[in-house]
């Protein structure tokens, strides 16, 4: 590549990089330029590569009675620390990793979620007694989600 398709194709990122334009692929010949604009890409790659996960999230007070309300602070939550799919079971003809009632200990496998058909291991960070499970199997989660509510003091 001689110098005057350098100096074009650098004018060519210096024009994109103040655009609204958020990604150009280019192909002359046997060379391709790809060229993302990453103030633009953000935003829109969010907005339009992903389905609102918030649409899916309700208010979980109804799942709660007065006095669970009112004792809420004194349990711990584990969330979700990413978007993706909850999955309670490691395969739908197996057992739930926990159950209501079951201790749970610092490192115990509570759930599995999917993200871009990666399946990735949830862990407790907290010792307790699972309480509530917050979340319906096979549903999307959103990012620090509740997810389980556990008694500390059991």
């Amino acid at each position: 590549m001689n110098l005057k398709y350098l100096e074009k194709i650098k004018s060519l990122i210096q024009f994109i990089s103040k655009s609204d334009i958020s990604e150009i692929k280019i192909k002359i010949g046997r060379t391709k330029i790809h060229i993302r604009n990453s103030k633009c890409n953000k935003n829109k790659l969010w907005k339009t590569s992903y389905p609102k996960i918030s649409s899916y999230v309700s208010d979980f007070s109804d799942r709660f009675s007065k006095s669970e309300k009112e004792n809420e602070n004194q349990y711990l939550t584990i969330k979700s620390p990413m978007i993706g799919t909850f999955y309670r079971r490691p395969h739908p003809d197996k057992e739930p990793f926990v159950k209501i009632g079951d201790k749970i200990k610092i490192g115990t496998k509570v759930c599995v979620i999917e993200a871009m058909k990666l399946f990735n291991d949830i862990e407790s960070e907290f010792n307790g007694k699972l309480i509530k499970i917050l979340v319906e199997d096979s549903t999307p989660v959103d990012y620090d989600q509740p997810l389980f509510l556990l008694d500390p003091n059991s």
